[in-house]
């Protein structure tokens, strides 16, 4: 179970499917959720039945109860961040509940390393709660009964969650609570993310030497080692994420647009793309973009570069770069001026191929998303074969 700050790689709702809204909070199912859902509720099923000698349909009912009763106490885990970010203006897009837990997006960074140990360890709070709550159920009920056994299972694995989410590694929320001091102490939030999450695999490795010793040891069941590994690729997965995001965030400074523009070449409507091009070959200024003008000299389209390359050689001369082109109109724009950050941030809130850049009412160049996104991870030049 983690939170999750915005990132152009993960959006509730992508792989999810929305299910309603808690307190005006969006919220999401994964289908791996389902999944966890008919299984928990067929090896639960099948142990209380066996346990209170109970009909398989009761047993299997209680399934899927305790199913229901889990992922309440999982949305609760989730709500516990979402409340505490609002609590610090910090915007909620939504929490997914996906196979392994949940997880809560987040419209911005915490503004301060306190907010952001604040909102981490909020979940866990939770869980810790609710297991405390459950364990007072398990106590004050009578042993052997069918809601004995549902609270004692309640209370494992909400205390299990809360133990194992306060570990110090990213994604989990212990991580981003160390993150938080490690922020605190050398003034750096990607640094300290970095940090966090080599944590985080660092527990992963361990959980799966750990699961591996205890299965050959026969603690641990065939089963319970192939969970395990589940969940230890997965936080070896987030941990690399962040790793990942925090390279990126901290190349923020060098996206600047007056320098990532594309110069445009304009041309009037109803030349021919053959022309069109020749013309653009022959500019003396790199990566220029075809433009469209009207009569009076103002823009009305970019040409489609993909839908320019689909139209035969033979045929351009006699297509008119207007059935190749997208109307200014339809590409979203940009502002000079914006930070690096801004503009990251902008392309993430209205995703496209290409961006006009304007100052003021004028077009002054055309930013493409491939070239932010090799400024905030160069590709490395590949080594010829042979060479060291």
């Amino acid at each position: 179970m983690e939170q999750q700050e915005s990132t152009p790689q993960r959006r509730p709702g992508r792989a999810a499917r929305p299910v309603g809204h808690v307190l005006r909070i969006p919220i999401y199912m994964n289908g791996s959720m389902l999944l966890l859902a008919a299984l928990v509720t067929v090896v639960y099923g099948n142990w209380v039945r066996a346990e209170l000698d109970l009909p398989d349909p009761v047993g299997y009912l209680v399934g899927l109860a305790f199913v229901v009763c889990l992922l309440g106490s999982v949305l609760l885990h989730e709500l516990g961040h979402a409340l505490t970010a609002r609590r610090y203006r910090i915007g909620v897009r939504g929490i997914t509940l996906e196979l392994l837990g949940g997880w809560t997006e987040m419209d911005r960074d915490a503004p301060t390393p306190k907010v952001d140990a604040l909102v981490s360890l909020a979940g866990p709070a939770v869980s810790l709660v609710l297991g405390g709550l459950a364990t007072a159920a398990t106590l004050a009920l009578p042993d052997r009964t069918l809601a004995d056994q549902v609270a004692f299972q309640l209370a494992a694995s909400n205390l299990l969650v809360a133990l194992f989410n306060v570990l110090p590694g990213l994604p989990l929320d212990g991580g981003r609570a160390l993150r938080a001091g490690l922020w605190a102490l050398i003034r750096d939030r990607n640094r300290a993310t970095e940090a966090a999450a080599w944590s985080g695999r660092i527990i992963a490795f361990v959980c799966l030497v750990a699961a591996i010793w205890l299965y050959r040891a026969e603690f641990v069941t065939l089963f319970g080692l192939a969970f395990v590994i589940l969940v230890v690729f997965t936080l070896w997965q987030g941990a690399g994420q962040s790793i990942r995001l925090a390279r990126m965030t901290r190349r923020f400074p060098l996206v600047d647009l007056a320098t990532m523009a594309r110069p445009l070449l304009t041309v009037p409507a109803g030349t021919p793309l053959g022309e069109a091009q020749r013309r653009r070959s022959e500019d003396p200024r790199p990566n220029v973009v075809l433009a469209v003008t009207d009569s009076a000299g103002n823009l009305t389209a970019l040409v489609d570069p993909v839908a320019a390359e689909r139209v035969p050689v033979d045929r351009r001369p006699w297509v008119a770069v207007d059935s190749v082109s997208r109307s200014r109109d339809a590409v979203p724009a940009l502002p000079l001026g914006l930070s690096g950050e801004q503009v990251v941030r902008a392309l993430q809130a209205q995703p496209a191929g290409q961006y006009v850049v304007t100052s003021g009412e004028d077009v002054v160049g055309v930013l493409r998303v491939g070239d932010v996104a090799e400024v905030l991870e160069p590709r490395r030049p590949r080594t010829p074969r042979g060479m060291k």
